[in-house]
């Protein structure tokens, strides 16, 4: 095995320095198998503190023309994404604000003889307040979803494994403990549309949008972020609400006209007003309501470890 570090190509470097970023080789990688990865530290040209890691397959073209639009993508919503006070949190809908951490790039294939793609990584209760509650888990996908993507690449499958992982957390199939085994996250076609060609997550409704982004500001701003403002817009946000960019700009505006948030000027990062910061109260009782939800329906089974991931 390798352990030379690989640096990164020069066709990743263009395009990440396209979107205002850079990338720093680190220490060697290996996939589940022990093949050799290319791991870079991606960070804000402007801020070096701001950085996320990227794992990649060593043997990953990164010059292949089919690929060229959708890593400009990714790059470009890191360089936004990065900006905010803890770029690995997010929130579920049911009000959970979780870190996303420790993902195995790329996917491997499944050891229990299964026809799937898998990637590990974990998730953590995020409440400010020291939560030891955690899932690891184990997304697996299927061979016709992965079909819908162009790589089995981070790059092209983070934004929806993230998705997944959320939502089966809202439907109380995963659960926050102190310890445990690893538990399943399956993705399946049932998240993806073959004719429109678009992920499918959540049906929210307007009113659903509004107390999302407003609980989002309220933990990834206030809470977590010391009142640093936090992107509303995220793209990633979008799909899992089963909406676009546009209609989280419109719902955010809609919120500053209740006076529970403030914006920059250009209506995409928000900072919570005081009548959000008093809500409190009501957000951190939505947490214990979300923990209580998701632990009763969570299959016994894997809470003993008998699971074949």
């Amino acid at each position: 095995m390798s352990t030379a570090t690989q640096a990164p190509s020069p066709a990743l470097e263009a395009a990440a320095h396209n979107a205002g970023l850079t990338l720093t080789a680190i220490e060697p990688g290996t996939d589940f198998a022990g093949v050799p990865t290319t791991r870079a530290v991606v960070a804000l040209a402007s801020d070096q503190t701001k950085q996320q890691v990227l794992e990649l397959s060593e043997a990953f073209d990164a010059t292949n023309p089919k690929f060229a639009t959708e890593l400009a993508v990714y790059f470009r919503e890191a360089a936004q994404r990065l900006r905010n006070p803890r770029p690995d949190v997010y929130l579920s809908l049911h009000g959970l604000p979780l870190s996303f951490g420790k993902f195995a790039w790329p996917f491997h294939g499944s050891t229990s003889g299964a026809d799937t793609f898998i990637v590990h990584g974990e998730i953590r209760l995020e409440d400010g307040r020291g939560s030891q509650l955690h899932a690891k888990v184990s997304a697996s996908m299927t061979q016709t979803f992965a079909t819908v993507i162009p790589a089995l690449e981070q790059p092209f499958a983070e934004s929806f494994i993230y998705n997944a992982v959320r939502k089966t957390l809202d439907q109380g199939q995963l659960e926050l403990v102190a310890s445990g085994n690893r538990q399943p996250v399956p993705v399946t076609t049932r998240y993806y549309s073959m004719k429109q060609q678009v992920f499918i997550f959540n049906d929210t409704t307007e009113t659903q949008r509004r107390a999302y982004l407003a609980a989002k500001t309220f933990w990834l701003s206030h809470v977590l972020g010391a009142g640093e403002p936090v992107w509303l817009t995220d793209p990633r946000d979008a799909q899992y609400l089963n909406t676009n960019v546009a209609d989280l700009k419109a719902t955010a505006a809609s919120l500053v006209n209740d006076g529970l948030i403030l914006l920059d000027p250009t209506g995409n990062w928000s900072t919570a007003t005081d009548a959000l910061r008093n809500e409190e109260p009501t957000y951190r009782a939505q947490v214990d309501e979300a923990l209580a939800f998701i632990k009763p329906t969570f299959n016994e089974d894997m809470r003993h470890g008998h699971t074949n991931m």
